[in-house]
């Protein structure tokens, strides 16, 4: 490793905008640590010699600790982590499946929170650091065919607004990003269209410009949708929900 080269822990790497996210702080000179279930999949990634693999099965608080403890031996510092681990199937969302939304909050949610409790005594001793959460503009009111997904994103988005005040007293900054449609392999299953659709490559690019170059607590993109959903959720519930019965009606 390189002296004082900056060192970033990425979850839900092995695919999707983790992946592309980890191999984009790679290209920048960061050294990664990337963690996933599918080794086979990490090990890939990890052949770029700034990228080293850690398999993490993020449901386990215990696993989440060591990975933490093991990256931490090797790295020595970190100064960010980047929660990105996350699952989707809209197929059965499509009515309430309660197996399939308590899966997908487990591992939307508590995933994270599993990850962040890992990290928070290193980083509130070190009085340093970021810590950054992918969420979804699909947290931002309620849509659709999205009775788990949905609300699983906005508990993280209401968890990171909360956790914010709690690091700031520490020195450590908290941020949300929050993607619109990029192409990947849990929207891929999508079967509806999906506008202002961008690569994981755009993904990548927003994401690593906004942690490394703003202090904003929010990274949104696509813009043009992103502002569009901002918009519509400073509307009162009978004109907020009358527009988007009109549209899921089409």
């Amino acid at each position: 490793m390189v002296e004082n080269q900056k060192k970033v822990w990425i979850t839900g790497a092995s695919s999707g905008i983790g992946r592309s996210t980890a191999e984009k702080f790679a290209k920048e000179g960061w050294q990664v640590a990337i963690s996933a279930r599918r080794k086979e999949m990490l090990d890939d990634i990890a052949k770029n010699q700034n990228i080293t693999s850690y398999p993490l099965d993020v449901l386990n608080e215990d696993d989440c600790k060591n990975t933490f403890k093991k990256i931490l031996l090797d790295f020595n510092t970190i100064d960010l982590c980047i929660f990105c681990s996350g699952t989707y199937d809209p197929k059965k969302e499509k009515e309430i499946d309660i197996k399939q939304n308590k899966f997908v909050m487990n591992v939307n949610y508590f995933g994270v929170l599993h990850c962040v409790k890992a990290a928070e005594k290193y980083f509130k001793e070190r009085k340093n650091g970021h810590i950054s959460i992918v969420s979804s503009i699909a947290g931002y009111r309620g849509l659709p065919n999205s009775s788990g997904y949905g609300p699983s994103k906005a508990a993280l988005n209401n968890f990171a607004e909360s956790i914010y005040f709690d690091f700031k007293k520490y020195n450590v900054r908290v941020s949300v990003i929050s993607p619109g449609f990029i192409k990947t392999p849990l929207t891929d299953k999508n079967d509806f269209p999906m506008p202002f659709l961008r690569s994981v490559e755009f993904a990548s690019e927003k994401i690593y410009t906004g942690l490394t170059r703003s202090n904003s607590f929010e990274i949104h993109f696509p813009k043009q949708l992103t502002l569009i959903l901002k918009f519509l959720r400073l509307l009162p519930y009978k004109i907020y929900l009358f527009l988007i019965y009109k549209l899921y009606k089409r």
